[in-house]
C-alpha cells in the first residue's frame, strides 16, 4: 500500500480526552468488552452496506459480508475486519474524533462543579464503543474504505489526545481496526483463538453476520427469537434452550416465545426446566435471563427483568428500544425495564393459567417442582397477588389425599351463601385429619383446605381475600359458619340436646381453669365439637398456630400467644367427669384430667408439652388404674 499524501494530525473533541480517561477508571472493567463492542460496530457496517446493496445497483456482489479476526500473536496485534461500508476521511473525523449530540460536555462540566467522581450509569447515550479499544491497546489502527469512494485511509492514535489521518491506496471496501495490545499476559490472551471462541460465543454467537477466526464461523446458534414462530420446530426451541441453559441433555417443560411492539418492541423466549435444583437441595437459583439489544449480548445473567418468584425461568430477551449507557452494561431508563418485565410477567403468568386449565397433568408436574418458589409472589407481587393465588394448589377435605385443588376449584363446590375459604395448618396430613377443629366443618359438609407447608399459609396470609372471600383459618375463636342445606335436617333435631349440658360441666370447667391457670387465655365451653372432649383454638384477631410456629422458626425469641381450651360437654369423657365432680375427692383427678388433655391438643397441632411432666402424669394414671383393678383369683 503506497501513501499519497502526507499524514494529517487531528485533535481529539474535548469529550473524547475526558472518557478515554474514564474508560480506564470505570466504565469497561470487563475487557472482553472491547470486543464485543468492535464486533457490534463491525456488524453494524455490514447492516448497511446490505441495504446498500439492495437500494443501489452499483453495489451488488456476491461477497460474503462477514466479520473476521485476525490475531497475529507474534506482533501482539488482533484485527477486526468488516466488509461492510467503510468511512470518508470526513467520516473518520466525525465518528472517530468527536461524539455528536451527546451532552456530554455539559455532564463534565456539572459533574466538576459537583465535585463528585465519574459514574458510568450518569452518561447519557452516545455510540463510544470504538473506544473500549484502548483498554486493550497502546495504540489503535484503523484501516477504512467507503463504499462511495476509491480511496482508503488509515486512523491512528495512542489515545493521548490526538490522532493522525492519512491516505492509503490498495485498501478494500470496509474497515479494518488494529490494536496493537498493551504489555501484559492479560492482553497476550486477545491474540489466542481459544479467547477469541469464548469471548465471540459468549457475546456476539447471535450477530447476524457469520464471525469467522481463521476457516471457522464462530456464531452458528440461530437468532431464532426474531423469526416466526410457524418456521421452528420442537428440536429449534429445544436446541436454544439447550444453549441458554448448558443442560446438553435436558429438554424443557415448556416455553414461551413472546414478541411485543407496543409500547416497547422486544422479542423473547422463556424456558421452564423440568427439574427445580432448589427442591434437590442445591442452593437458591442465581441465573437469570440473557438481555440482547440488537442480538448483541448486553448481560448474561439479568436478574432484573422477572421477579425472584420466577427465577426458575431461562430465556433471552432481545430489544431495539433498550437505551443503553456507554458500557451498555446497565440501563440508563429503568422505566423501559419495569414495562418490559410487567409483560414478561403477565404472559408467564397467563400461560400457566392456561396450562392448568388446559392440560392438569402437565401443570401438577410444573407445580410439583415449582410451586414453592412460585408461592412466594403473593408475598412480593401485589399488582398479580390474586393471579398468583388462582395458580396455587392445596390438599382438601374433599378431595382424595394423593390430590390437590384450586381455590377457583373449591369456590366452585362451595355453597352460594359461603363468604370464606377455611383452611387449617399442621404438620402432616395425619394429624389435620384428626384435628378436633375439623368436627363442625364435617358436620356441616364445609370443605376445609389442609396446608401441611407452614409457607402455604404464609402465602394465605399474605392474600388474605381471593374472589371476595376470606381466607380464615378454622383454629381461630371467632370462626363463623355458614348453613349447609344438607346438614340442616339433622342439625334441627340436636339443636335441643345441644343447648344442655350434664349437671357439674360448670364446676369441670372450674377445675380445668384451676389446673391451667395462666396456660391458656381462657377456658370455655365449645359449640364447635362433636366427638373430641377438648380442643384449642386461637384468640380473635390472633395468627393462626401454624402462623405463629413459622414465626418461632424465623425467630427463637419470638413466643406464641396464649390459647383458648374449649371443652366439650357432650363428650363421653367430660360427661363422665362432670358426674365425678360431684364428689369433691375427684378434684384433683379432674384437674390432671385437664393437664392430660391440654396436653393432648398441644401434640395434635404439633406443639411440644413439658415432657417429663406428661410422662410422670401417664404412669400415675396407669398406676391408679391398675390399683382400682381386682387380683385374679386362681
Amino acid at each position: 500500500m503506497a501513501e499519497t499524501a502526507e499524514k494529517q494530525q487531528y485533535t481529539f473533541q474535548a469529550e473524547i480526552s475526558r472518557l478515554l480517561s474514564l474508560l480506564s477508571e470505570s466504565l469497561y472493567q470487563n475487557r472482553e468488552i472491547t470486543l464485543r463492542e468492535l464486533i457490534s460496530n463491525a456488524s453494524d457496517a455490514l447492516d448497511k452496506m446490505r441495504h446498500v446493496r439492495l437500494t443501489d445497483d452499483s453495489q451488488r456482489d456476491d461477497d460474503e459480508l462477514a466479520v473476521r479476526l485476525e490475531p497475529d500473536e507474534e506482533n501482539r496485534v488482533l484485527t477486526i475486519r468488516d466488509n461492510g461500508i467503510g468511512m470518508t476521511k470526513d467520516e473518520l473525523i466525525e465518528n472517530l474524533g468527536t461524539i455528536a449530540h451527546s451532552g456530554t460536555l455539559e455532564f463534565f462540566q456539572q459533574l466538576a462543579a459537583s465535585g463528585q467522581q465519574a459514574d458510568a450509569s450518569l452518561i447519557g447515550q452516545f455510540g463510544v464503543g470504538f473506544y473500549s479499544a484502548f483498554m486493550l491497546s497502546d495504540r489503535v489502527e484503523v484501516l477504512t474504505r467507503s463504499y462511495k469512494d476509491e480511496q482508503g485511509y488509515r486512523w491512528e492514535s495512542d489515545g493521548s489526545g490526538s490522532f493522525t489521518i492519512e491516505p492509503v491506496d490498495g485498501l478494500d471496501r470496509g474497515t479494518q481496526i488494529r490494536l496493537h495490545l498493551k504489555e501484559g499476559d492479560d492482553y497476550n490472551d486477545f491474540t489466542k483463538d481459544a479467547r477469541l471462541q469464548y469471548i465471540v460465543r459468549k457475546y456476539s454467537t447471535f450477530v447476524p453476520h457469520p464471525i469467522k477466526l481463521g476457516d471457522e464461523t464462530l456464531n452458528d446458534q440461530r437468532p431464532i427469537w426474531v423469526e416466526p414462530k410457524s418456521n421452528l420446530s420442537d428440536d429449534d426451541y429445544t436446541k436454544f434452550y439447550q444453549h441458554l441453559s448448558h443442560h446438553t441433555e435436558e429438554t424443557p417443560l415448556w416455553h414461551l416465545h413472546l414478541s411485543a411492539d407496543s409500547p416497547i418492541q422486544f422479542n423473547a423466549i422463556l424456558y421452564c426446566p423440568r427439574n427445580s435444583f432448589e427442591k434437590l437441595g442445591f442452593g437458591r437459583n442465581e441465573h437469570g435471563l440473557n438481555l440482547c439489544a440488537k442480538r448483541i449480548l448486553v448481560q448474561d445473567n439479568n436478574r432484573d427483568l422477572l421477579p425472584e418468584y420466577l427465577r426458575f425461568l431461562y430465556g433471552l430477551v432481545d430489544s431495539t428500544d433498550l437505551p443503553l449507557n456507554v458500557s451498555r452494561e446497565s440501563l440508563q431508563d429503568n422505566t423501559i425495564f419495569r414495562r418490559i418485565k410487567k409483560v414478561l410477567v403477565k404472559k408467564v403468568l397467563d400461560h400457566l393459567a392456561s396450562l392448568a386449565k388446559d392440560n392438569a397433568d402437565d401443570y401438577r408436574t410444573f407445580y410439583n417442582e415449582f410451586g414453592p418458589i412460585l408461592r412466594e409472589g403473593v408475598g412480593i407481587d401485589f399488582d398479580n397477588r390474586e393471579k398468583i393465588g388462582g395458580l396455587l394448589r392445596f390438599r382438601s377435605s374433599h378431595t382424595g389425599m394423593d390430590e390437590t385443588t384450586s381455590l377457583d376449584d373449591y369456590l366452585e363446590r362451595a355453597n352460594d351463601d359461603q363468604k370464606k375459604i377455611y383452611f387449617l395448618g399442621g404438620p402432616d396430613l395425619a394429624s389435620l385429619q384428626k384435628n378436633p377443629n375439623l368436627e363442625v366443618f364435617q358436620k356441616k359438609n364445609i370443605e376445609v383446605l389442609y396446608l401441611t407447608d407452614p409457607m402455604d399459609e404464609l402465602a394465605l396470609s399474605h392474600l388474605t381475600t381471593y374472589k371476595d372471600h376470606t381466607l380464615t383459618s378454622i383454629d381461630a375463636a371467632d370462626v363463623d359458619l355458614p348453613e349447609d342445606e344438607k346438614a340442616e335436617d339433622s342439625e334441627s333435631k340436636d339443636e335441643k340436646s345441644d343447648e344442655e349440658v350434664p349437671s357439674g360441666f360448670e364446676k369441670v370447667l372450674t377445675l380445668f381453669r384451676d389446673a391451667l391457670g395462666d396456660q391458656v387465655q381462657e377456658v370455655k365451653r365449645s359449640k364447635r365439637l362433636t366427638n373430641s372432649p377438648v380442643c384449642l383454638v386461637n384468640p380473635t384477631g390472633s395468627m393462626s398456630t401454624q402462623m405463629q410456629k413459622v414465626m418461632q422458626m424465623a425467630n427463637r425469641d419470638f413466643t406464641m400467644g396464649k390459647r383458648i381450651f374449649e371443652v366439650n360437654p357432650h363428650s363421653p369423657l367430660i360427661e363422665r367427669l362432670s358426674n365425678l365432680s360431684s364428689n369433691a375427692d375427684h378434684d384433683n383427678f379432674i384437674r390432671d384430667c385437664a393437664k392430660q388433655l391440654y396436653a393432648n391438643a398441644m401434640l395434635i397441632e404439633g406443639l411440644a408439652p413439658d415432657t417429663e411432666t406428661l410422662v410422670n402424669r401417664t404412669e400415675q394414671f396407669m398406676e391408679e388404674l391398675a390399683q382400682k383393678r381386682s387380683p385374679i383369683v386362681t
